[in-house]
């Protein structure tokens, strides 16, 4: 019976020993996950957050246009300040496409619209970034574009410059000596297609600034439902008059969508 009682006392002794030993490094191992694992998060918030930076930063890098003072990317220089005289309406600023210096109107209004629900579906986290600013600038840097280009309720230009010419000579926009012809759609020559995502791209803009600028959200909705109206009273596939990114799917998707 003693000697029971001592290999008892011993076993509850080592195991308490035991318990003390591990119980720091366990402790020691756990804050060093913990701490290993807020690096990591810390590290990949900022690769994500260098990544939407860059992202956003590249818009300024496809601008046309007067540059304004706080433009960042300071290697481009103002460009093609002279668009729009042929018919002596205003077409300065927008973006250029891709790697040439046509300014297509369908294209803007595409990506106005993915800009402008990303600002919308995720303005906490664009905001804790700090680049809610600079994404705002770059929707409306499009969004004036695109107000410049509807000209009249019947009257919506969809290109500036010519393709072919264009993507014949790689050039610098600074430089560029192609023609800048004007493309339209009207009345007599619908592209309800072009008209229809011009007027997504400004009504999803208008939520964007609806609390940050109220009298440019309003201007943008009014444009918004003119340009619906005319791509609805006016149906035409865009694909009859178009000289880039034509329409080979009709425009029944972008008049119906919205109907």
């Amino acid at each position: 019976m003693g000697r029971r009682l001592v290999w008892g006392l011993l076993i509850a002794f080592l195991c308490c020993a035991i318990s003390l030993f591990l119980a720091p490094n366990d402790l020691h191992r756990s804050l060093v996950a913990a701490t290993n694992h807020a690096q990591q998060d810390h590290h990949v918030n900022r690769a994500y957050n260098d990544a939407l930076a860059k992202s956003i930063l590249f818009f300024e890098g496809q601008r046309s246009g007067k540059l304004p003072a706080d433009q960042r990317v300071t290697w481009r220089g103002d460009s093609a300040l002279a668009d729009g005289q042929p018919d002596n309406v205003n077409l300065v600023g927008g973006y250029y496409d891709a790697g040439d210096n046509v300014k297509f109107g369908w294209t803007i209004s595409y990506t106005t619209s993915l800009l402008s629900w990303a600002a919308i579906e995720y303005r906490q986290q664009i905001t804790s970034a700090g680049e809610i600013e600079h994404l705002r600038q770059a929707i409306r840097w499009a969004t004036d574009f695109l107000l410049r280009s509807h000209t009249s309720s019947t009257t919506f230009y969809t290109q500036v410059g010519d393709g072919n010419k264009d993507h014949s000579c790689w050039e610098r926009p600074e430089d560029m000596d192609t023609p800048r012809t004007l493309y339209k759609i009207t009345s007599q020559n619908p592209g309800s297609e072009a008209a229809g995502d011009a007027a997504a791209a400004l009504a999803a803009a208008s939520m964007v600034f609806e609390h940050v600028d109220a009298a440019y959200s309003s201007k943008l909705l009014q444009h918004a439902k003119s340009l619906f109206e005319f791509a609805d009273k006016y149906r035409g596939s865009y694909g009859a008059s178009c000289p880039f990114y034509c329409s080979y799917s009709g425009y029944q998707a972008d008049v119906h969508a919205y109907e």
